[in-house]
């Protein structure tokens, strides 16, 4: 509607770069730290990631899952022993090499050369190696099996450009590894990691994802398969949202984790590997937000409610707060998505209107305003994020009972949960485009007029090689890449449009972050 006015000056149809930037910067989710990279994550912005971290933990635990922590210096030798692995992650290394600083003679700070480590250390990019270690120290016999290892933690990869929330040189994430006495059994754990990855980020946050394999030139750095969930951003652009990977024999080769099996003789392990991040936040952002801000899904919500009294700096404020407090703890000791209803009753001075734009940024999923009118009526005045704005281009109060808030809440904050899922989920079916049987037609479709073009669905041959290696150049020239082979996709008929060979599956397209 043309007579709205947003609470973002930036629009996602007109510069989505730019409305990304601003909705981190106006919903108060994080900011630039100083040290090139490297964000601070503001308390906001945190809450929603111990929410997802909370939950992600809790499906992780369910399926045998211990956590641990492992250090964040890993001896450059580690890297050296999966030449695979380290020149995956090479470009990327944070690398220690001294342990003192001296000031030199006009007073400025130094490494001291007599303070050089005896081997190099590299600043955690993922933990293979190191785990790989502990692993072999702790796996002896088949009994011993499967082991299961889940570390909340940080890393860092040193990226050239970056993005909050979506690219930085550090980053929070969980990476689970786990050792199997075969093939079958570690296959097995890797697509049910994966499943937990899909359940986490659709049920959750709210966000639909393809849930699929990776192409031989997208598998992490040493692995024998690689499994992603990849989401369509409000943009076309994929996001690749967690991956699962099957590592085979080979880092348990690389680190000496055998185990003697059933009969008697020894054996190496076959492991595996899956990671989420704070990634998440920034998929959250894209699939939900609109131009007046961040909308959280009430799942991820820190408050899923929030109360704004009207304060007026006079006497009768005093009751107004009472009257709120009532409200907040009769709400509070309802439930609603398998947990407590969080809600926050917001005390702090300013003006009403202001305060409920602030909280409208951060995508708080409910909303009431309470004043002296609506005191001496025993209502509220009700705000859903998901449906900000009326047909006349208001903002779309509803004035329940303050008696009957208590028992509506719950479900609304259901009903906004599923209303999101909805709308990314046929946003994403409607950008999906099928049919595409040369790479003509692919690069006219990508080269088309449409701002946002969304994903294709094409089918390939499966090269492998130097035959891949040739697609991936053709796909580079018009900056797409493999997203992933969906699983359950339907069966391949005619021929692929890179190699004219009879096709052997379908695979998703895209532009990607």
């Amino acid at each position: 509607m043309s007579n709205i006015r947003h609470a973002l000056t930036a629009r996602r149809a007109d510069d989505f770069a730019a409305w990304y930037q601003e909705v981190i910067s106006a919903a108060d989710l994080a900011e630039e730290s100083g040290v090139r990279g490297c964000m601070v994550i503001k308390p906001w912005g945190y809450g929603i990631w111990e929410r997802i971290q909370r939950l992600m933990d809790d499906r992780i635990k369910a399926t045998g899952h211990d956590n641990c922590y492992f250090p964040i210096f890993i001896p450059l030798s580690n890297f050296e022993r999966e030449a695979e692995h380290v020149e995956g992650f090479a470009k990327e290394m944070a690398v220690v090499t001294h342990h003192r600083l001296i000031a030199d003679e006009n007073g400025k700070l130094i490494p001291d050369p007599a303070a050089k480590l005896e081997e190099p250390l590299v600043v955690r990019p993922t933990s293979e190696t190191i785990i790989g270690d502990a692993m072999a120290r702790w796996i002896q016999s088949w009994r011993d099996l499967p082991l299961l290892t889940n570390q909340w933690a940080n890393v860092v990869r040193w990226e050239m450009r970056t993005r909050m929330f979506l690219r930085t040189s550090e980053f929070l994430w969980q990476e689970g590894h786990t050792a199997h006495e075969n093939a079958a059994d570690a296959k097995e754990h890797t697509l049910r990691m994966l499943e937990v990855y899909r359940a986490c980020a659709e049920d959750d946050l709210a966000m639909p994802v393809i849930a699929g394999e990776k192409p031989e030139n997208e598998r992490f750095p040493g692995a024998v398969e690689t499994w992603s969930i990849e989401a369509m951003m409000q943009d076309g652009k994929a996001l690749q949202a967690g991956t699962s990977h099957y590592l085979g024999t080979n880092f348990a080769q690389a680190s000496g984790i055998q185990y003697q099996n059933r009969e008697g003789g020894q054996q190496y392990c076959h492991t595996t590997s899956w990671g989420t991040s704070t990634r998440l936040i920034g998929g959250v952002i894209m699939t939900h937000g609109d131009d007046d801000g961040l909308r959280v899904p009430p799942a991820i919500a820190p408050h899923q409610v929030v109360i704004l009294p009207m304060l007026r700096d006079k006497p009768e404020d005093e009751a107004l707060l009472a009257y709120c407090e009532d409200l907040r703890a009769a709400i509070a000791g309802t439930s609603t998505l398998g947990e407590k209803t969080r809600i926050l009753l917001d005390k702090k001075p300013g003006k009403a209107a202001a305060k409920r734009w602030d909280w409208v940024r951060k995508g708080a999923p409910i909303i009431l305003e309470v004043g002296g009118r609506d005191m001496e009526n025993g209502t509220v005045s009700l705000l859903r994020r998901d449906r900000l704005w009326d047909a006349n281009g208001k903002p779309d109060f509803s004035a329940p009972a303050a008696s009957d808030a208590t028992g509506l809440i719950p479900g609304l904050l259901e009903e906004i949960q599923q209303a999101l899922y909805n709308e990314a989920a046929a946003r994403r079916d409607a950008n999906i485009t099928r049919g595409i049987t040369s790479l003509d037609e692919l690069s006219a479709f990508y080269s088309g007029d449409a701002k946002y073009p969304g994903w294709a669905e094409v089918q390939w041959s499966k090269p492998t090689g130097a035959a891949l290696d040739a697609v991936v150049e053709k796909l580079k020239a018009l900056k797409l890449t493999v997203r992933n082979v969906p699983i359950g996709a339907e069966p391949v008929s005619g021929t692929c449009i890179f190699t004219g060979e009879p096709a052997a599956e379908r695979i998703y397209v895209a532009r990607a972050y």
